[in-house]
């Protein structure tokens, strides 16, 4: 459960919240208690700890701060985003029903239709920000509706409050993937979201050098819940990779200011390029979602797309081109990476649904790190110019 430290900024909060020196030996930072089991006093008398699957000193401290940074009373952390994906399908039953993004991330299209509707769940994917067709997808059967905002990779920004109104009319669950965003941008439940999802591989950890997920939420059985099934299950993260997650969170909003300015800057001026087409960015004022990512969050974060123009049309090329940005999945760290969704992260979405949702080939997603903002446009500049050579 979070700490009482809803007076202290978000600042203070990552740096101190879940946290307190060591009372035996005054550690500043939260020890790594690499252990498996614990000393028990007699038999089923434990301290608090039986066994680090079901509890560990190092996570709990972790679950503490990140709930307080979502504004939330309870933290689950798993030892992937997929992880604490998995948790939350994990609370549905044979012949329930979810309403998704149709472009959400490519693991968690995976693990929806190659994995759950094996299990008679069945999953709808709408365009989330059409809230009729939201709406129209809707069944009696509907248990969760899942959205990401802003979304993976085509930067649509999806409202919280409205998605979050739609599923409790229908008595479900609303959960938000706040990844893109983090909590220093935007925290779902304050619109009305059930649950925030995290891969904390990302902004949190920050340095990609870990992967973990997590799950917060204000309802207090829900909690149970997720806690049942992680200890279950057993997708916790290790002592160290919770440790490195502390790290990461106590720089988020240094780091996040970065990222931010950066990207805003390169969006601009990838919007005037000639061999660009279209940049999909909140911050753009053109954006269909700008003046909603303008209400809902601090800043427009550091994740853009955009899509090369007709003389570049495969984004393969391109991608393999960049010195700077480094040719890779994932997101969220110091370092700029870039990559082609449809052949890497959405490769599993079949090709005729993802062209159908915009995900096309000449589609290229970029995650923008802190290195010098002219550095960034000169490598994407001479990326392009190489792939016109050989095009």
């Amino acid at each position: 459960m979070s700490d009482d430290d809803s007076d202290e900024r978000f600042e203070t909060r990552a740096i101190h919240a879940g946290q307190e020196p060591d009372e035996e030996t005054g550690a500043l930072m939260t020890p790594i208690f690499a252990n498996s089991t614990y000393v028990q006093d007699g038999p089923g008398e434990d301290r608090g700890y039986e066994y680090s699957r079901t509890g560990n000193p190092t996570r709990d401290d972790l679950e503490d701060n990140l709930a307080s940074l979502e504004g939330g009373e309870y933290g689950r952390a798993f030892s992937s985003g997929m992880g604490a994906i998995n948790t939350v399908l994990n609370l549905l039953e044979a012949g329930d029903h979810v309403v998704a993004g149709d472009d959400v991330y490519g693991g968690t299209h995976r693990i929806f239709t190659q994995v759950y509707e094996d299990y008679d769940i069945d999953f709808d994917f709408v365009d989330t920000t059409d809230h009729d067709a939201v709406r129209d997808a809707m069944r009696e059967s509907t248990e969760l509706v899942w959205a990401e905002t802003p979304t993976n990779p085509l930067m649509n920004v999806n409202d919280i409050s409205a998605l979050s109104d739609i599923a409790h009319d229908h008595d479900a669950l609303c959960a938000v993937d706040n990844t893109f965003a983090t909590p220093y941008l935007q925290r779902p439940l304050e619109f009305g979201a059930d649950i925030v999802c995290h891969s904390l591989t990302k902004y949190l950890g920050g340095h990609s050098d870990l992967v973990a997920g997590a799950l917060v939420t204000d309802d207090e059985e829900l909690d149970e819940q997720f806690g049942f099934y992680q200890n279950s299950v057993g997708a916790t993260p290790s002592p160290f990779d919770c440790f490195l997650v502390l790290r990461g969170t106590k720089t988020l909003g240094v780091r996040m200011d970065r990222h931010c300015e950066t990207a805003a800057e390169l969006a601009e001026w990838l919007d005037d390029h000639e061999h660009v087409s279209t940049v999909y960015y909140p911050g753009l004022e053109d954006h269909p979602g700008h003046e909603l990512a303008a209400e809902q969050m601090d800043d427009f974060g550091g994740m853009l797309s955009f899509e090369l123009d007709a003389s570049l049309e495969e984004a393969s090329e391109f991608v393999s081109q960049t010195e700077v940005f480094t040719l890779a999945e994932s997101l969220g760290g110091v370092e700029s990476l870039i990559e082609s969704p449809a052949a890497m992260t959405h490769a599993a979405i079949p090709k005729e649904e993802r062209e159908a949702a915009g995900l096309t080939d000449g589609l290229v997603r970029a995650s923008v790190g802190i290195e010098h903002v002219d550095d960034l446009k000169a490598d994407l500049q001479q990326a392009i110019e190489a792939a016109l050579e050989t095009a």
